[in-house]
């Protein structure tokens, strides 16, 4: 029995679900991440030149290359082991090593991406973290002062993470070197695995906390200009009521409202999708982190609701917004076609009465004349009638004017008779 063939896809399919996974990392030890974005059409980009981007960070050090048109990529630089993902709209790098800095969040860490390297890059920085992971003392109170003095007290977040099995903080803060910091705390017996999913998780939720908040610019930006358009609208619909305005006149204004409200609507669509994709993306993964609190410090999701959500319903409105007058002006269009079609419907109507009217005068004139064209062509008929029996006439003693009154109704008869005749057949 011949054995069923596999889809040319099947394999590439599956091995996708394997392709990226969490990176290994012990306690204690070091991250840097960087999130490479282009800042216009980042999705339609050239991805040749992130591999090209790559493969200099990979000469530098020595390292193998990837495969051609690879979209992810794990290796050794140096002392640090890379991870290098392409996604939709950028590109990441992760790199840890063991071993922490004497001092806490040095910027020398970030070396292993040098600053060269990173300004030739094709795109912009979106995000940059600098992780530092230790072990939880037996006392958690004895990490306090370290937090105190590493993150901003007012915008610190701290929460117990995995069912206690590590704490971490962050302040959602620039340095001054230009990375985020974020610490974590390992309980002793913690798993590389469990580590790598948590620092993992900190990378995306910065990166797609990031990207998602590129639709609020976007968001205040368009409100700018709805809200020059909204009166515009307003004006419009509002004029509809006035019957004295010509309704062609008002369609061609709401034509060009309707064009710039759709452009708006292409413009944004992408951006705004994207938005509501990250937004997602961010609130899963604090879900995932199964995070309680830590010594009455705030949470990661209690940050999100007050500094990251409004953001968010602010672009949610904007979107919303833009749809609602593209709905309302989509009803005054169907309105004001509606009125052109009666007012035109109308202007028909007073047409066909005038061409009524003037049908009727036609054949009234058409009648005069074939009356007039009687008593003509019946003029002339009896004067040759009578031409013509005047011989016949003088025979059986009748005079001229006798005989001219004789033929008179006669040849009147026939000539209406023949005028009758031929007008039925033009008429058939």
């Amino acid at each position: 029995m011949r054995p069923i063939d596999d889809h040319p896809q099947r394999y590439a399919l599956v091995n996708e679900l394997h392709a990226r996974p969490f990176p290994r990392i012990s306690a204690p030890g070091h991250v840097v991440y960087l999130a490479i974005k282009e800042p216009l059409d980042a999705a339609n980009r050239d991805r040749a030149k992130d591999h090209a981007h790559l493969l200099t960070l990979l000469d530098r050090y020595g390292a193998a290359h990837p495969q051609p048109g690879a979209t992810h990529y794990t290796g050794q630089i140096g002392r640090h082991a890379l991870k290098w993902e392409s996604h939709t709209e950028f590109t990441t790098f992760l790199a840890h090593a063991p071993g922490v800095s004497d001092r806490p969040f040095d910027p020398a860490e970030a070396a292993v991406f040098p600053a060269d390297w990173i300004g030739a890059a094709p795109g912009r920085r979106i995000a940059a973290v600098n992780i530092r992971i230790e072990t939880l003392p037996d006392n958690p109170d004895d990490i306090a002062p370290a937090l105190d003095g590493w993150f901003v007290p007012e915008s610190l977040v701290c929460a117990w993470v995995l069912d206690g099995a590590a704490a971490i903080a962050g302040d959602f803060r620039i340095d001054p070197a230009g990375q985020m910091r974020f610490a974590v705390f390992v309980r002793p017996g913690t798993g590389s695995g469990r580590i790598g999913r948590i620092v993992q998780r900190i990378c995306e939720l910065e990166t797609y906390r990031a990207m998602s908040m590129l639709g609020l610019g976007r968001a205040r930006a368009l409100m700018g200009r709805l809200n020059a358009l909204d009166p515009q609208l307003s004006a419009l619909m509002t004029g509809m009521r006035d019957e004295t305005r010509p309704a062609e006149a008002a369609l061609d204004e709401l034509l060009t409202i309707s064009a710039e409200l759709e452009s708006l609507a292409v413009e944004h669509a992408f951006r705004f999708g994207a938005t509501g994709a990250y937004e997602a993306i961010v609130k899963e993964r604090v879900e995932v982190l199964r995070e309680a609190r830590f010594e009455g410090r705030q949470k990661f999701s209690e940050f999100m609701m007050r500094r990251y959500d409004p953001a968010m319903r602010t672009v949610k409105s904007a979107e919303a917004r833009l749809r609602t007058m593209l709905e309302r002006a989509a009803r005054a269009g169907e309105l004001l076609r509606t009125r052109v079609d009666v007012e035109r419907s109308a202007q028909n109507q007073k047409l066909l009465e005038s061409m009524d009217r003037r049908a009727d005068l036609q054949l009234r004139l058409q009648h005069t004349v074939e009356g007039l064209s009687v008593v003509a062509i019946s003029y002339y008929a009896v004067s040759l009638a009578a031409y013509l029996a005047y011989p016949a006439a003088k025979l059986l003693g009748l005079g001229k004017e006798m005989t001219t009154a004789a033929l008179t109704p006669v040849v009147i008869a026939l000539v209406w008779l023949m005028v009758r005749r031929i007008r039925k057949r033009m008429g058939h």
